[in-house]
């Protein structure tokens, strides 16, 4: 009795991870980490400083 627990709690383990990892990629829309946009990032006031400022 307590291998058929073993076996089940691992077969329902399965299925969860199975359910999780369709929803996760369906509501991201399939895409991946390469179908990503870069971020453009305006510049800041601090970076415009160090921009700015003569290399020593």
């Amino acid at each position: 009795m307590r291998r058929l627990e073993q076996v089940a709690a691992l077969v329902v383990a399965a299925g969860l991870a199975l359910v999780s990892y369709w929803l996760f990629f369906s509501w991201a829309g399939g895409g991946g980490s390469r179908d990503r946009q870069p971020v453009q990032v305006p510049p800041t006031q601090s970076s415009r400083l160090l921009k700015d400022r003569p290399s020593l």
